[in-house]
């Protein structure tokens, strides 16, 4: 849609959407997100045809 701009824009669209999005975007206060297989901050701009990867935080041992 054309006011989905934003790492942050995609993922408020999708949360509307319902679940299983709204499940698993909308109740994680911290989600790494990559375009095109590079981290990136919400703040970043998209580009048609890219590649976009939510990662909820994970821990390790």
């Amino acid at each position: 849609p054309a006011e989905v701009k934003t790492i942050a824009d995609l993922r408020a669209y999708l949360v509307a959407r319902g679940n299983p999005w709204a499940e698993t975007l909308a109740g994680a206060k911290v989600i790494r997100c990559a375009l095109n297989q590079e981290m990136v901050k919400e703040t970043t701009l998209l580009q048609d045809g890219a590649e976009v990867a939510f990662f909820p935080p994970v821990t390790g041992g």
